[in-house]
């Protein structure tokens, strides 16, 4: 679960529909992604930061990530 992604979610008091609605991807794909059934795709990403540009996304989407591998 990305629970960083969940957390931000939750701060914009939006809900899993909401979200997904306000980034323009189906709530299927957002859920994948906050469950952390699949990793983001670029376009995801993009819609995300030109929702909500003040938000980091190499924390929200990434940093999980690296730590895998290290």
């Amino acid at each position: 679960m990305n629970s960083m992604l969940r957390a931000f979610r939750e701060e914009q008091q939006l809900s899993i529909l909401e979200m997904s609605k306000s980034i323009g991807v189906s709530k299927s794909t957002y859920e994948k992604v906050e469950y952390g059934q699949r990793t983001p795709s670029y376009n995801f990403v993009k819609r995300f930061k030109l929702k909500y540009p003040a938000a980091d996304t190499d924390s929200l989407f990434f940093t999980a990530n690296y730590t895998e591998y290290v």
